[in-house]
């Protein structure tokens, strides 16, 4: 006896979180492994569970790493980590509230991934110049790159995920570049006003370690090409604010445009690419597919309503779930996985999906209770000698700060 494709898809989609959640394998091959089940149990043709290599979002985001490469090989992206650092003299709290800033707005406009990168090796010598301890800088550092991410479609993964399944519906319109900054813009200053003001203290101290934290050396910068890379970047970040020219179009654009005119070479290229997300983004794209037209969707979308049939109540659960999933797996395949969960429930309790699309977008980037929750919080791990436990001391009361904005802010700005 088959079990109904509904069950069988859910079965697929708990095998996937038990992976991601364990890494028993690498999180590209079990995000690849998603479309192969789901073709070998003929729950999608493979032409269908394998064509979201070709998802719009899978093609802007590779165009933006690419762009997000050339301004960190021109040496634009040192130069403003330098500046900063500069500014604040030797001041721990200006230091980190400028680190905060810059680096916040720095990920909702290039890869969050690489711009906390090239922020390490930059505070950390100011650390040890200043005497103070790395610990007390790189986590703030992650934290804010997570919560700049919500401020544009391009910052984190999740943003364009939600996007992707708004625009697979084929019902509702997608959200313009800057409408996810109507709810991250609050979590963004409230988040880094209460690191730099309270948060601190809850931060591990420690001694300032005197080892270089790059000793391969400095990386050869094509700064020639500086102002080449800065024209390219301001273009098209202008022209899918403005709409004038597809997102798609707009950023693959750029990224050739780095090429031809030297910024980067075809192979830093290749290389500036997140092949990890670019994996996991189009793998668990077909989950989503699977689980809407299996009918899983709905039957998750009724347990749901049968806790509830208040909005708001739901959309409290969404966040929760979401935030706490996304603490132990890749933010990408959560975003994914309840995205479509989140329309579909919408639609059951006849109410506008947009709160709850909102609320999976933001619990999936903020979360700041492990260091495997977001890249950024893993860059930081090694470099200041992070414990697990350090990520949960920090991090609750900022989690639980983002959950309280977020249940105010959402249902205001995206009314049901």
């Amino acid at each position: 006896m088959m079990l109904p494709e509904e069950y069988t898809a859910l079965i697929i989609l708990a095998i996937a979180i038990y992976l991601f959640f364990t890494e028993k394998l690498p999180l590209p091959v079990t995000a690849m492994l998603v479309p192969i089940a789901l073709s070998l149990t003929g729950i999608l043709e493979p032409a269908d569970a394998f064509s979201y290599f070709g998802d719009r979002w899978v093609v802007v985001f590779m165009g933006m790493f690419i762009i997000s490469g050339a301004m960190f090989k021109t040496g634009f992206a040192s130069v403003i980590g330098n500046m900063t650092v500069e500014m604040a003299g030797k001041s721990k709290f200006k230091l980190m509230l400028l680190v905060m800033v810059v680096l916040g707005i720095m990920s909702a406009l290039l890869s969050n991934t690489g711009s906390t990168a090239v922020f390490v090796p930059v505070v950390i010598a100011v650390c040890l110049s200043s005497g103070t301890s790395p610990k007390m800088m790189l986590m703030p550092m992650a934290f804010a790159s997570s919560l700049g991410g919500t401020l544009t479609v391009i910052g984190t993964p999740p943003n364009g995920i939600v996007n992707s399944v708004l625009y697979e519906s084929e019902k509702y319109m997608e959200l313009g570049f800057f409408e996810f900054a109507k709810v991250g813009i609050f979590l963004f200053v409230i988040g880094i006003a209460y690191m730099v003001l309270i948060g601190y203290k809850l931060l591990p101290t420690g001694d300032v370690e005197e080892e270089s934290p790059n000793p391969k050396g400095k990386e050869e910068l094509r700064t020639e090409k500086m102002w080449v890379a800065i024209i390219i970047f301001a273009f098209v970040i202008i022209s899918m604010a403005t709409g004038i020219v597809d997102f798609q179009v707009a950023a693959m654009l750029g990224a050739m445009l780095t090429v031809i005119t030297g910024c980067l070479t075809m192979e830093e290229a290749f290389q500036s690419i997140s092949w990890t997300t670019v994996f996991l983004f189009a793998g668990m794209l077909s989950m989503s597919q699977a689980i809407e037209v299996t009918g899983a969707a709905d039957l998750i979308a009724d347990t749901l309503v049968n806790v509830s049939e208040t909005p708001y109540i739901v959309l409290m659960l969404f966040f929760l779930a979401t935030a706490v999933l996304t603490n132990f797996m890749s933010n990408t395949a959560t975003a994914a996985v309840f995205a479509p969960i989140g329309i579909t429930v919408a639609e059951s309790l006849q109410v506008s999906p947009y709160p709850f699309v909102m609320a999976i977008a933001i619990g999936a980037s903020c979360c700041f209770l492990t260091p495997i929750a977001t890249p950024p919080n893993t860059i930081v791990l090694g470099p200041a000698g992070y414990s697990f436990k350090d990520y949960f001391k920090a991090g609750w009361p900022l989690q639980l700060l983002t959950f309280i904005i977020s249940m105010i802010v959402i249902p205001i700005v995206f009314p049901f």
